[in-house]
Protein backbone atom coordinates (compact mmCIF):
# COMPACT_ATOMS: atom_id res chain seq x y z
CA UNK A 1 0.00 0.00 0.00
CA UNK A 2 2.93 2.63 0.87
CA UNK A 3 4.89 1.43 -2.19
CA UNK A 4 1.74 2.41 -3.93
CA UNK A 5 1.09 5.53 -2.53
CA UNK A 6 5.60 6.32 -2.96
CA UNK A 7 5.24 5.96 -6.47
CA UNK A 8 1.72 7.90 -6.82
CA UNK A 9 3.98 10.39 -4.94
CA UNK A 10 7.20 10.24 -7.18
CA UNK A 11 4.73 10.56 -10.66
CA UNK A 12 3.49 13.87 -9.26
CA UNK A 13 6.60 15.29 -8.21
CA UNK A 14 7.91 14.47 -11.48
CA UNK A 15 5.23 15.91 -13.34
CA UNK A 16 5.29 18.79 -11.24
CA UNK A 17 8.99 19.03 -11.98
CA UNK A 18 8.20 18.68 -15.38
CA UNK A 19 5.28 21.73 -15.62
CA UNK A 20 7.94 24.00 -13.94
CA UNK A 21 11.04 23.14 -16.00
CA UNK A 22 8.50 23.44 -19.35
CA UNK A 23 7.58 26.50 -17.99
CA UNK A 24 10.94 28.04 -17.18
CA UNK A 25 12.57 26.70 -20.49
CA UNK A 26 13.78 29.41 -23.00
CA UNK A 27 13.13 26.69 -25.99
CA UNK A 28 9.04 26.54 -25.69
CA UNK A 29 7.42 25.06 -28.63
CA UNK A 30 5.96 27.57 -31.08
CA UNK A 31 3.26 27.01 -33.91
CA UNK A 32 4.48 30.93 -35.93
CA UNK A 33 6.10 29.81 -39.09
CA UNK A 34 9.24 30.36 -39.20
CA UNK A 35 8.88 32.27 -42.26
CA UNK A 36 6.26 34.42 -40.58
CA UNK A 37 9.17 36.47 -38.42
CA UNK A 38 11.30 38.85 -39.79
CA UNK A 39 12.16 39.96 -43.54
CA UNK A 40 9.93 37.68 -45.16
CA UNK A 41 6.69 37.72 -43.35
CA UNK A 42 5.15 40.74 -45.87
CA UNK A 43 6.88 38.85 -48.50
CA UNK A 44 4.10 38.03 -51.41
CA UNK A 45 3.58 38.80 -55.30
CA UNK A 46 2.98 42.37 -55.80
CA UNK A 47 1.42 42.21 -59.29
CA UNK A 48 -0.23 45.80 -59.04
CA UNK A 49 3.56 46.89 -59.60
CA UNK A 50 4.48 44.44 -62.02
CA UNK A 51 1.77 46.14 -64.08
CA UNK A 52 2.10 49.48 -63.40
CA UNK A 53 4.66 51.80 -65.70
CA UNK A 54 7.45 51.58 -63.67
CA UNK A 55 7.08 47.61 -63.13
CA UNK A 56 7.44 47.52 -67.16
CA UNK A 57 10.25 49.51 -67.29
CA UNK A 58 12.09 47.41 -65.23
CA UNK A 59 11.31 44.33 -66.58
CA UNK A 60 12.03 45.43 -70.55
CA UNK A 61 15.76 46.62 -68.49
CA UNK A 62 16.47 43.54 -67.06
CA UNK A 63 15.43 41.58 -70.11
CA UNK A 64 17.68 43.99 -72.44
CA UNK A 65 20.34 43.99 -70.20
CA UNK A 66 20.61 40.16 -70.05
CA UNK A 67 20.55 39.97 -73.92
CA UNK A 68 23.25 42.56 -74.53
CA UNK A 69 24.96 40.56 -71.72
CA UNK A 70 24.65 37.20 -73.91
CA UNK A 71 25.52 39.27 -77.21
CA UNK A 72 28.98 40.62 -75.71
CA UNK A 73 29.74 37.23 -74.32
CA UNK A 74 29.38 35.20 -77.44
CA UNK A 75 32.49 37.47 -79.04
CA UNK A 76 35.05 35.13 -79.37
CA UNK A 77 38.23 37.43 -80.17
CA UNK A 78 39.36 41.34 -79.84
CA UNK A 79 41.85 43.38 -79.97
CA UNK A 80 41.83 45.84 -78.26
CA UNK A 81 38.94 44.56 -75.67
CA UNK A 82 38.62 48.03 -73.84
CA UNK A 83 35.03 48.51 -75.30
CA UNK A 84 33.90 44.70 -75.12
CA UNK A 85 35.00 44.71 -71.40
CA UNK A 86 33.47 47.90 -71.11
CA UNK A 87 30.06 46.86 -72.11
CA UNK A 88 29.87 43.74 -70.50
CA UNK A 89 30.79 45.25 -66.86
CA UNK A 90 28.22 47.60 -67.67
CA UNK A 91 25.48 44.90 -69.30
CA UNK A 92 26.37 42.68 -66.33
CA UNK A 93 25.83 45.09 -63.42
CA UNK A 94 22.71 46.66 -64.69
CA UNK A 95 20.80 43.62 -65.04
CA UNK A 96 21.89 42.02 -61.21
CA UNK A 97 21.36 45.26 -59.78
CA UNK A 98 17.87 46.16 -61.86
CA UNK A 99 16.89 42.69 -61.58
CA UNK A 100 17.61 42.85 -57.70
CA UNK A 101 15.52 46.07 -57.15
CA UNK A 102 12.55 44.95 -58.83
CA UNK A 103 12.54 41.88 -57.22
CA UNK A 104 12.69 43.63 -53.66
CA UNK A 105 10.11 45.47 -54.87
CA UNK A 106 7.40 42.56 -56.50
CA UNK A 107 7.86 40.62 -53.31
CA UNK A 108 7.19 43.37 -50.81
CA UNK A 109 10.51 43.00 -49.40
CA UNK A 110 11.14 46.96 -49.14
CA UNK A 111 8.03 47.25 -46.66
CA UNK A 112 10.58 45.52 -44.11
CA UNK A 113 13.06 48.50 -45.03
CA UNK A 114 11.08 51.58 -44.42
CA UNK A 115 14.10 53.92 -43.77
CA UNK A 116 15.31 53.34 -47.45
CA UNK A 117 13.95 55.73 -49.64
CA UNK A 118 12.91 53.75 -52.83
CA UNK A 119 12.11 56.41 -55.47
CA UNK A 120 15.03 58.15 -54.90
CA UNK A 121 17.10 54.68 -55.23
CA UNK A 122 15.41 53.87 -58.08
CA UNK A 123 16.05 57.28 -59.57
CA UNK A 124 19.53 56.98 -58.90
CA UNK A 125 19.89 53.72 -60.64
CA UNK A 126 17.98 55.08 -63.55
CA UNK A 127 20.38 57.97 -64.04
CA UNK A 128 23.55 56.01 -63.54
CA UNK A 129 22.47 52.99 -65.62
CA UNK A 130 21.57 55.69 -68.61
CA UNK A 131 24.91 57.25 -68.33
CA UNK A 132 27.10 53.62 -68.13
CA UNK A 133 25.30 52.31 -71.20
CA UNK A 134 25.50 55.72 -73.30
CA UNK A 135 29.55 55.48 -72.64
CA UNK A 136 29.70 51.54 -73.03
CA UNK A 137 27.55 51.80 -76.29
CA UNK A 138 30.10 54.62 -77.96
CA UNK A 139 33.20 52.88 -76.80
CA UNK A 140 32.17 49.75 -78.56
CA UNK A 141 30.83 51.47 -81.48
CA UNK A 142 34.48 53.24 -82.00
CA UNK A 143 36.24 50.21 -81.11
CA UNK A 144 34.23 47.31 -82.33
CA UNK A 145 35.44 44.83 -85.37
CA UNK A 146 32.25 44.57 -87.42
CA UNK A 147 30.95 41.78 -85.41
CA UNK A 148 27.97 40.88 -85.68
CA UNK A 149 27.78 40.16 -81.80
CA UNK A 150 29.27 43.69 -80.94
CA UNK A 151 26.62 44.98 -83.26
CA UNK A 152 24.24 43.60 -81.71
CA UNK A 153 25.81 44.52 -78.87
CA UNK A 154 25.75 48.24 -79.38
CA UNK A 155 22.40 48.50 -80.79
CA UNK A 156 20.64 46.67 -77.87
CA UNK A 157 22.83 49.13 -75.37
CA UNK A 158 21.72 52.15 -76.97
CA UNK A 159 18.07 50.82 -76.77
CA UNK A 160 18.57 49.64 -73.31
CA UNK A 161 19.60 53.30 -72.52
CA UNK A 162 16.83 54.99 -74.09
CA UNK A 163 14.93 52.94 -71.62
CA UNK A 164 16.63 53.74 -68.80
CA UNK A 165 16.27 57.44 -69.74
CA UNK A 166 12.50 56.43 -69.59
CA UNK A 167 12.84 55.25 -66.59
CA UNK A 168 14.77 58.29 -65.21
CA UNK A 169 12.25 60.68 -66.66
CA UNK A 170 8.84 58.88 -64.94
CA UNK A 171 10.73 58.61 -61.73
CA UNK A 172 11.44 62.88 -61.74
CA UNK A 173 7.95 63.22 -62.50
CA UNK A 174 6.89 61.20 -59.56
CA UNK A 175 8.98 62.84 -57.37
CA UNK A 176 7.61 65.99 -58.43
CA UNK A 177 4.20 65.10 -58.26
CA UNK A 178 4.94 64.01 -54.59
CA UNK A 179 5.08 60.36 -55.39
CA UNK A 180 7.51 59.39 -52.41
CA UNK A 181 6.98 55.77 -52.91
CA UNK A 182 6.44 52.91 -55.28
CA UNK A 183 2.71 52.57 -56.38
CA UNK A 184 2.10 49.82 -54.37
CA UNK A 185 0.47 50.15 -50.59
CA UNK A 186 2.45 49.47 -47.83
CA UNK A 187 -0.20 47.82 -44.86
CA UNK A 188 2.86 47.41 -42.52
CA UNK A 189 3.84 50.31 -42.52
CA UNK A 190 0.36 52.01 -41.71
CA UNK A 191 -0.14 49.48 -39.06
CA UNK A 192 3.03 50.04 -37.38
CA UNK A 193 2.26 53.90 -37.08
CA UNK A 194 -1.21 53.31 -36.09
CA UNK A 195 -0.28 50.97 -33.49
CA UNK A 196 2.65 53.59 -32.61
CA UNK A 197 0.09 56.36 -32.15
CA UNK A 198 -2.16 54.18 -29.74
CA UNK A 199 0.68 53.46 -27.51
CA UNK A 200 1.95 57.18 -27.30
CA UNK A 201 -2.04 58.52 -26.72
CA UNK A 202 -2.41 55.59 -23.91
CA UNK A 203 -2.41 57.20 -20.81
CA UNK A 204 0.18 55.66 -17.93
Amino acid sequence: MRSSEEAEGFDGEASNTAMVSGASSPYQPTTEPVLSRGVFRNMNWNTRYLTSQLGILKIIEVVLSLIGFICIETVMMCSPCTGVYLFEFVSCSSFVVTGLFLLILILNLHTRLTHINWSVLDLINAVCCTLFFFIASVVLAALNHKSGAEIAAVIFGFVVMLVYGVNTGVCVRQWRSGGQRPPQASEYTRARTASRSEVEARPE
